[in-house]
């Protein structure tokens, strides 16, 4: 690692560590999880805003994710996109702080929310408690106050964020071997990493054992219990993909760094370092696939938000007023009754069909004085699907 006041835009050919087409190539791959993560994410918060069925407590952490994720894209792939074309870091050694640090809060509350997410399934399928909007408002306010905790005490002296081996990035100075610095990266690994991940693989032992045991008690197999079940494991299966791919993205780094920080740093070179670098920052993008692929009430929020273009059109042109600037309404057909049975007429404007049922003849043939109240004129109009 170099040290982070000697980061800055001077940098010799002789120190750049890939080839100039390796350097083309991370950088169309940055670029593209980064445009990726921003759009998929930006649907994910739209879909929560546009559409109140999705408003839900669980839905609300799913978008605490999206939303970490979609700083992440905004924030912290930008500095390293730039250091691609530039073959190196080109910036100040403020903006390699806050590079370190934006990439650890994010990457910290997406693991933290995950937790949570598990630990809520848990107590709804274990305990049969549901959550409300209150825990999970308390929870999201808990996991960014335990995230910038974490990422802000470097800021204070306790490590500190610097240059990688790759030079395209910044983060932890994971090979300082200072009793001061060795000791945060202890306690970090321990609590942003294994602890969340012991507490997903708790919650969901337990969900498992517990779906496994409901389905083995024969009396309790009605209807409406296979549904819940069915419904509880689809969840629950979602949930446990984004874990999956979550520690899958993110393992090969934790890895890494600890190779760096026990004593397995020469071992590690900039093409080592900077694979799992880039799959941890791409963990940015799957998150809103998932969604759309295992959620019916995602993928039916989306199907209606690209469409809604051509449903907004539809219902302007269903729900245009009648006024009196249109075209004035012309009988097309009119049937002759008997005496002692209402006349018939069928009429048409220039958005829907009126069918105007008259005692005599004598009302006039208007849409507006047929809706006055007049006992003798019955309007039905009927609008295009």
């Amino acid at each position: 690692m170099t040290p982070a006041n000697a980061t800055g835009p001077a940098t010799h050919p002789e120190q750049f560590p890939f080839a100039v087409g390796t350097y083309k190539l991370l950088a169309v791959t940055i670029g593209a999880v980064g445009l990726l993560g921003f759009c998929n994410n930006v649907v994910v918060v739209v879909m929560y805003y546009k559409f109140r069925r999705l408003r839900t407590p669980t839905n609300l952490l799913l978008v605490n994710i999206s939303v970490s994720d979609l700083l992440v894209s905004v924030v912290g792939i930008n500095f390293t996109f730039v250091s691609c074309i530039r073959r190196g870091w080109v910036w100040n050694w403020e903006t390699c702080v806050w590079d370190g640090f934006s990439n650890s809060l994010f990457g910290i509350v997406s693991i933290m929310t995950l937790s949570a997410l598990a630990y809520e399934r848990y107590i709804r399928v274990v305990h049969a408690k549901v959550v409300d909007f209150p825990w999970a408002w308390r929870a999201i306010i808990h996991i960014w106050l335990y995230s910038i905790a974490w990422t802000g005490a470097p800021l204070l002296g306790w490590n500190r964020y610097t240059l990688e081996i790759h030079r395209l990035g910044c983060s932890l100075d994971w090979a300082s071997k200072d009793p001061n610095d060795a000791s945060f990266i202890l306690f970090f690994l321990l609590g942003c990493f294994f602890v969340p991940v012991g507490i997903m693989a708790y919650c969901y032992g337990n969900i498992l054992y517990t779906v496994r045991m409901l389905r083995s008690i024969q009396d309790l197999q009605t209807v409406q219990i296979i549904k819940i079940l069915r419904y509880e494991k689809k969840v629950a299966a979602m949930f446990l993909l984004m874990i999956s791919c979550f520690l899958v993205c993110w393992t090969p780094y934790a890895i890494v760094s600890m190779m760096v920080a026990f004593g397995r740093k020469s071992s590690i070179t900039p093409t080592l370092a900077i694979i799992p670098s880039f799959f941890a920052k791409s963990s940015t993008a799957y998150n809103p696939i998932i969604y759309v692929f295992m959620s019916r009430k995602f993928r039916r929020c989306l199907l209606q938000l690209l469409c809604s273009r051509l449903v907004r059109l539809q219902r302007s042109i269903k729900e245009r007023p009648l006024t009196g600037v249109d075209r004035p309404v012309r009988p097309i057909v009119v049937s002759h009754g008997r005496a002692n049975r209402p006349k018939k007429r069928v009429t048409f404007s220039s958005s829907s069909i009126v069918f105007i049922i008259a005692s005599n003849d004598t009302h006039p043939l208007d849409i507006h004085s047929a809706c006055d109240n007049i006992p003798e004129v019955n309007v039905i109009q009927v609008r295009p699907l």
